[in-house]
């Protein structure tokens, strides 16, 4: 796929001196690789004045390898719950509300989907046998605790996830939880087969937010990339928006630029055709 021209009006300044990026599908190829093409077009990005950092659905912990070859000096998990620094030293962390948590795990497990808890640095579930675990485990690179329940470990949860192959029923659960959870939880599917609760008041564009602050960068000065869903709240906070080729076709519709795929170096071409000739105030 060719990368698209402007597909919105951009509210950049005409200026980028920082790029956010999702990871899966959107940093990582299928194989959850970071590529060559990728670690030096960020490098160059660098070189240019213009910070690089990441945000994930991901636990902090499911990103050290990601984190490593990138040089990342800070990062987000959990959809911006967490925000820490590339030594994983803890710059803000948050956490799902217990009342939110429990009615979550209690609706989603009605309705089929496999229930995950991310807390306390470690993964817990009931069924280590269900549909998506080992696809979890080379994404995330640690296994899983095998639990009979969940107990207090849902007072501590950075994530909750309902994963299923019923994207239909993910799709309506989530339309249907958020007016039950209220302020207790944030909740967007991550992937089709994944509905994540996280944190209140924390997204995406909550994490753009905390490091465009970090790096004393206005937000139309911000670019940033994804493929998903819970991505839009970085759309819609950033001057700048890049959707990969292989998004959603309502991310497509917010961005400002399509790029190629993830495993056609999608970042690497955005960083080199969009990012790279607008750092430093070029036009």
């Amino acid at each position: 796929m060719t990368p698209s021209d402007t597909l919105r009006p951009s509210t950049s300044s005409g200026r980028i001196s920082l790029m956010v990026s999702d990871v899966d599908g959107t940093l990582v190829d299928k194989q959850k690789a970071v590529t060559p093409a990728t670690v030096a077009a960020v490098r160059r990005l660098r070189e240019a004045g213009v910070p690089f950092v990441a945000v994930s659905a991901r636990p902090p912990r499911g990103m050290k390898i990601l984190v490593e070859a990138l040089g990342l000096d800070l990062f987000g998990g959990f959809n911006g719950g967490s925000i820490l620094r590339g030594d994983f030293s803890i710059v803000e962390q948050h956490f799902v509300a217990r009342d939110a948590a429990a009615t979550g795990i209690a609706v989603m497990a009605e309705r089929g989907a496999s229930i995950w808890v991310f807390a306390d640095n470690e993964w817990y579930l009931t069924d280590p046998d269900s549909q998506y675990v080992a696809g979890e485990i080379r994404t995330v690179a640690f296994q899983p605790t095998v639990v009979r329940e969940f107990g207090d470990h849902i007072a501590r949860a950075g994530k909750i996830v309902g994963s299923s192959s019923d994207f239909a029923m993910l799709e309506a659960c989530e339309a249907d939880l958020q007016p039950m959870l209220g302020s207790g939880a944030t909740v967007k599917r991550s992937q089709a087969k994944y509905l994540d609760l996280t944190p209140p008041g924390t997204d995406k564009g909550h994490a753009v937010r905390q490091f465009a602050r970090h790096f004393g960068v206005p937000l139309d000065e911000v670019a940033v990339i994804g493929d998903m869903h819970n991505d839009l709240p970085m759309f819609a906070t950033a001057g700048l928006a890049i959707a990969m080729g292989n998004a959603a076709p309502e991310v497509k519709a917010q961005a400002d630029f399509v790029t190629t795929a993830n495993d056609e170096d999608g970042v690497a071409h955005a960083i080199e055709r969009f990012v790279l000739p607008r750092a430093a105030g070029k036009g």
